[in-house]
């Protein structure tokens, strides 16, 4: 059997027309600083990353992730959906796969930092610091499904599978 080719960040297929990445930084930016909105449906746990939907309207929807030490996701796309994210708490990195074979680029989100992304976007994001982290996440088309890579030596990302997104 065949090694599968290295497959480039830019392979996730275009979403829709929606909102576009700085609508959607508005919307996480607004949501962060009104705790009373989000703070009462912070959890975590131990087993695995909480996640909870906080809204859905307008062609996007609004998700809030709390990450333990350690805590983590794997590399993955969006499905095509544009987003934003972040940090309302804590300190989260970042490592971001460029679309042609550069390495991947690492940075340290902090407590009020944002980043917004189109539709090809491939990612990685954990919690390696020592306390808890809370992040708002918004998606436009809402997020029906997710791609997961491995990262190959050298350079470029093998696909592994995709798993449908449900609450």
């Amino acid at each position: 059997m065949s090694t599968p080719p290295a497959l480039s960040p830019a392979a996730p297929p275009a979403a829709p027309a929606g909102l576009s990445p700085a609508a959607l930084r508005a919307i996480v930016r607004d949501l962060a600083g009104r705790p009373d909105r989000w703070r009462p449906a912070v959890r975590f746990d131990a087993a695995a990353r909480f996640h909870t939907r906080l809204e859905a309207a307008g062609g996007h929807e609004v998700w809030l992730l709390t990450w333990l030490p350690g805590q983590g996701t794997e590399i993955h796309d969006h499905g095509g959906a544009a987003g934003a994210f972040t940090v309302v708490a804590g300190v989260l990195t970042e490592r971001t796969f460029p679309a042609l074979r550069g390495a991947p680029r690492a940075r340290e989100l902090t407590a009020g930092g944002l980043r917004a992304f189109g539709s090809r976007y491939v990612h990685e994001v954990a919690n390696a610091g020592t306390a808890p982290a809370v992040s708002i996440h918004a998606y436009t088309p809402a997020l029906s499904a997710m791609s997961f890579y491995a990262e190959l030596p050298g350079g470029g990302l093998r696909p592994v599978r995709t798993d449908p997104v449900t609450d």
